[in-house]
């Protein structure tokens, strides 16, 4: 079955609520290496439950719309779907406990031939589910590989900027566990690629992979590190592009590129030099 532009480009999610505690938050950072060193307090305010500090991307973890696209009438071939992009903005900073509501929309259907696919992005705005004050917005880009051909189509989003050529300004180095993924995978995502070597192994891997949310979210990690250590509410928003695996237990290279408090940068596995996160641009708020 071909996609139907129309029929997906008015895909109908329903809104979500969900309910999350500081525990929720702290399973979030644990999973993103917070407290490997329980003598940092400036980390340990991540992981603990008094006064828990929040990382803007855990919302990347809260109301998806989990598994729409293996929906047969989406005509996406969903076993080769993959995720491209990632771009979030934060409106407001995150309690440690609330409930959020999320919407989500089909925005762009994009057929980039018949033998490169397409790209389908959905847009997640999220409010505070009591107040309705809005809180963040959610932009994921599927690349769908096996979907193109069907005609007709919307114009690709906005290209991410490429790295700059010059030296980085700032590296952080993030170690992971050879479990990261066993731990990330306490925030929902199930998918036995990131648990199973034998599930991996069909994928193409010889091991399991560390999901790329995670990756993104040890990016964000490093940022706040870098730039804004005592205040993670000043990351006003980060996007990038998935352009590799990367496999728990090894080290995390991220490379940052300052202008003021406009932001660029790019991740690495740092014993293979391979870049896992590309063209990555994020900014700090006042």
């Amino acid at each position: 079955m071909a996609i139907d532009y129309q029929n997906l480009r008015n895909w109908k999610f329903e809104d979500r609520v969900d309910r999350y505690t500081a525990r929720d938050c702290m399973i979030y950072a644990l999973g993103l290496g917070y407290g490997s060193d329980p003598g940092k307090e400036g980390e340990l305010r991540y992981v603990h439950e008094e006064g828990t500090a929040v990382v803007p991307t855990f919302l990347a973890t809260i109301g998806a719309p989990n598994g729409w696209a293996a929906d047969p009438a989406t005509g996406i071939d969903w076993v080769k779907i993959l995720h491209g992009e990632h771009r979030m903005t934060f409106h407001a900073p995150l309690a440690a406990a609330g409930a959020v509501r999320s919407q989500t929309r089909v925005t762009r259907v994009v057929d980039k031939g018949a033998s490169k696919g397409a790209l389908v992005v959905t847009v997640r705005d999220i409010s505070d589910a009591d107040s309705g004050e809005p809180l963040a917005t959610v932009e994921h880009v599927s690349f769908c590989r096996a979907d193109g051909g069907f005609g007709q189509g919307d114009e690709s989003p906005e290209a991410l900027p490429a790295t700059p050529e010059r030296e980085p300004d700032q590296v952080v180095l993030l170690t992971t566990l050879p479990q990261q993924a066993l731990l990330y995978r306490l925030n929902g995502d199930l998918n036995p690629v990131h648990a199973l070597p034998q599930m991996a192994r069909a994928a193409g891997f010889d091991r399991p992979i560390l999901h790329g949310l995670c990756t993104y979210g040890m990016a964000a990690r490093a940022l706040l590190q870098a730039c804004a250590p005592a205040a993670p509410q000043r990351l006003g928003a980060i996007a990038a592009r998935f352009s590799a695996p990367f496999f728990p237990g090894e080290t995390l290279r991220v490379e940052i590129w300052r202008d003021g408090d406009n932001l660029r940068f790019r991740a690495l596995a740092h014993e293979r030099g391979t870049v896992v996160l590309s063209n990555g641009v994020a900014s700090l708020a006042h």
